[in-house]
């Protein structure tokens, strides 16, 4: 069942990655040198833009919930997957990479926002040169 699982091209990714190609942002997908290997890597802006899920990141939001099933196994595979998730984050800061991390309730589930919404605040926190930040639902941008 795990093998199904897909880490690159997720339907949040895909929808992201079009809402900025369209909007004339280009990029570099799945960087291998970098911490983490960023989603979107946006070379002139100095900037990563990393599309999480809510269930694999531990999100504090609707859409996480800890298995019943495997309490044990899951509560270590999503525990190390979130520490992961803060040393890759320090080390791109560290290397001077801007962090954007969109996270998939802002694109579904109850408290998602308008796709272009989401799309509007990526845009606008690239061209901002802003510090690293994130995008939840019904959150928005938050330093």
């Amino acid at each position: 069942m795990m093998s199904g699982i897909r880490g690159k091209d997720t339907k949040p990714e895909l929808i992201i990655r079009k809402g900025l190609h369209a909007k004339g942002f280009r990029y570099r997908l799945h960087v291998k040198i970098l911490p983490g290997k960023p989603d979107l890597v946006f070379q002139s802006y100095r900037a990563v833009i990393l599309i999480h899920g809510c269930f694999w990141h531990a999100h504090s939001c609707h859409l996480f919930k800890w298995p019943q099933a495997r309490a044990e196994f899951w509560k270590q595979k999503i525990s190390a997957n979130s520490e992961r998730d803060v040393s890759n984050l320090l080390a791109l800061e560290a290397m001077g990479w801007r962090v954007l991390t969109i996270w998939e309730c802002s694109l579904r589930g109850s408290g998602k926002l308008p796709v272009q919404t989401v799309i509007d605040l990526a845009a606008t926190w690239l061209k901002s040169g802003a510090s690293s930040s994130e995008i939840g639902g019904q959150i928005g941008v938050n330093d």
